[in-house]
Order: structure tokens, then sequence, then C-alpha cells
């Protein structure tokens, strides 16, 4: 019988570009050609807080995880809350008036089902409550 081997650690992205996976390496570089473009366009006074704020979001998309969740995912599901609609409307279903019928009926037999006590029952009940705290001293 042929024995294979079992790949153990399939939720960890495979390290292709050095340290970084495909998605981080794609994400620095999508950054790193934006500052390029932003330095040719831009004035220096411009282009430097553009650089920041482009390297600050390009290294937060590629390396920031928050609860586990990559910042990509976050990023997505903010944008999507953001532009579908929010509003809910419930409606009360009205019901008919068959309902309070059925808690009479249930009334008439829990009234119907208690049992009534009589003297002879419960001065059995007091001897045999007395009985037995007398024997519990």
């Amino acid at each position: 019988m042929r024995q294979y081997q079992v790949p153990q650690f399939i939720t960890i992205e495979d390290k292709v570009f050095g340290p970084f996976t495909i998605k981080q390496f794609l994400y620095l570089a999508g950054g790193g050609l934006l500052i390029v473009a932003a330095r040719v366009l831009l004035v220096p006074f411009l282009f430097w807080p553009a650089a920041a704020v482009i390297g600050g979001l390009a290294a937060g998309l590629a390396f920031l995880k928050i609860n586990e969740q990559p910042s990509p995912i976050i990023f997505k599901n903010a944008v999507f809350y953001l532009l579908r609609p929010r509003l809910y409307i419930w409606k009360k279903e009205i019901q008919a008036k068959p309902r309070a019928k059925i808690e009479m009926k249930a009334s008439e037999s829990m009234i119907k089902s208690i049992p009534k006590i009589t003297q002879s029952k419960l001065s059995d009940l007091a001897w045999s409550l007395d009985v037995k705290s007398k024997v519990k001293e």
C-alpha cells in the first residue's frame, strides 16, 4: 500500500517572494508604483504626505490583521456596509381572534385539573409531615 505525505499547514499561505506571500508582494509593489507615479506628477510638498499615506495604506493592506482577519477583507466589508442599504422594516402580522378561545380552553382545563383537598387528606398530609420532621431530629 502506498503512503502519501499530507500537507500539515494548509491555512498558511506560501512565501513566494522572499519573506512575502503573493498578496503581500502585490500590495507592496502596487503601493511602490503609486508612490513613483506620485513623485513624477506631484510637487515635493504634496508628494511627501501622499507618499506617506500611500505607503501606510500599502503596508496596512499587506501586513495588518484585526481579530485574525486580514485588512483587505475588513476594508471590503466596510465598503459594502457603507454602500448597501440598511433599512429593515418589520411588519406585525395581525392574528385572528381564535387565539383567545384557545387561551380560555387552556385555563378551563387547568381549573379542572387542580385536585381538591378534603379534610382527611389534609390531616394525612399533616401527620406525615410531623412524622418526617421528628425522624430527622
